[in-house]
């Protein structure tokens, strides 16, 4: 995307919504054809990137709706909906803004928000393959001149593909980790489209090389210090997820529901007369619908104690605001898959389900919810309401 092209400015909240429900609707109709020929969907994040939606979180300030991390969450559902791809790529987008906010400098966040608001994208090259841990990092940021030399492999970097700068995590001579905003057309930068995912199949998760990389010393910030101290940068990383997760789930639900509704009785008129009275289908439906209306109940839950810990963070906001996270993911993801799931119970072995791509529910929600693992999570609840300790900080909580 260019900056000559227009970029609309979202001033609320209530018109963030208004234009994330618009453009899911869009973003539906394809959605099912894009996964089965694993179409990359670079027209639909053009107009994703117009509509304003990604610089909703740049705070007032500097030029930003500042959105509320409730509303940040369901416009990432509504998109997740719609397209479960869709929904993730903007994900570590917001995630180095927020670290963007709690770590630059006042130079640094005016002219990389500027950019945002302007249209631009951020991807991510965080994670590495053969580290000892999946925190270690071994990418170098080596001194040469005003600026530095990064030399490294990262691989699941969702958004990368797509993006015009990459926020990538290096080690500086100190042993210190930082985070670069490098230019995706930077010399010796390579994007590797080597995603071969059975879900989540166009997010463009591949690799990305660097060698010998320049980046300007100013677009460099910390990054470690975001986990040495409390700051709302983890739980905000984890809801965007737990974000995805419902929205799948609920993509799931109402293809389920439309599936028995038609596809099992095509004759019947779905508002004048029953599906069915088959209790077992019925109580399948129900156990789903309980499940999902708490999965989103906590997601919204989580949001507000997020916006909390953002206006006035130490370390027992950030504690709370960890644990509703972890709440809000460790359901979205049992009920993303529990959603995909219910619907191939329902539907059998019928070649319909495959036609219409109704499959793609679950591999989605398979695919995303191995991100990191919920079983932490629950050991995370449990040690903060039993034993008053507060989580790790750290990405993944």
């Amino acid at each position: 995307m260019t900056n000559s092209q227009h970029v609309a400015v979202i001033t609320s909240d209530e018109q963030a919504l208004i234009i994330a429900s618009d453009l899911a609707e869009d973003f539906k109709r394809d959605s099912a054809l894009r996964d089965r020929e694993r179409r990359l969907p670079h027209p639909e994040l053009e107009v994703f990137s117009r509509s304003g939606l990604w610089g909703i979180s740049v705070p007032k300030e500097y030029g930003g709706a500042g959105v509320s991390n409730v509303t940040l969450a369901r416009v990432i559902a509504l998109i997740a909906q719609a397209d479960g791809s869709l929904g993730q790529i903007p994900q570590n987008h917001f995630y180095a803004l927020e670290v963007l906010r709690v770590n630059g400098n006042h130079e640094q966040k005016q002219r990389l928000y500027a950019e945002v608001l302007a249209g631009q994208r951020f991807g991510n090259a965080l994670a590495e393959l053969g580290t000892k841990t999946a925190h270690d990092r071994v990418t170098s940021l080596t001194r040469d001149g005003s600026g530095y030399r990064i030399n490294g492999r990262k691989f699941y970097a969702t958004g990368a593909i797509y993006a015009q700068r990459i926020p990538t995590s290096v080690v500086d001579e100190n042993g210190v980790q930082q985070l670069a905003f490098v230019p995706r057309n930077s010399k010796g930068l390579s994007v590797i489209d080597d995603w071969s995912g059975f879900g989540q199949r166009t997010t463009g998760s591949g690799s990305v090389v660097f060698e010998d990389v320049f980046v300007a010393a100013e677009d460099v910030i910390p990054f470690q210090s975001a986990f040495e101290r409390p700051t709302p940068v983890g739980p905000l990383a984890q809801i965007l997820h737990a974000a995805i997760d419902t929205g799948i789930a609920r993509a799931a639900y109402e293809d389920a529901l439309h599936f028995v509704r038609t596809k099992t009785r095509p004759w019947i008129d779905a508002t004048h007369e029953k599906a069915t009275d088959d209790p077992l289908t019925l109580k399948s439906f129900g156990h789903l619908s309980i499940r999902l209306h708490a999965a989103e109940a906590l997601l919204e839950r989580a949001g507000e104690y997020l916006d909390k810990a953002q206006a006035d963070t130490d370390a027992e906001t950030v504690a709370a605001a960890s644990i509703a996270v972890a709440e809000a993911r460790a359901l979205s993801t049992e009920v993303s898959l529990a959603a995909g799931s219910t619907l191939f119970e329902l539907a059998g072995s019928q070649a319909t389900l495959i036609e219409h791509g109704l499959d793609r529910h679950w591999r989605n929600a398979r695919v995303h919810t191995l991100h990191d693992p919920v079983r932490w999570k629950y050991h995370a609840v449990g040690n903060y309401y039993l034993n008053d300790e507060n989580p790790p900080l750290r990405g993944t909580i």
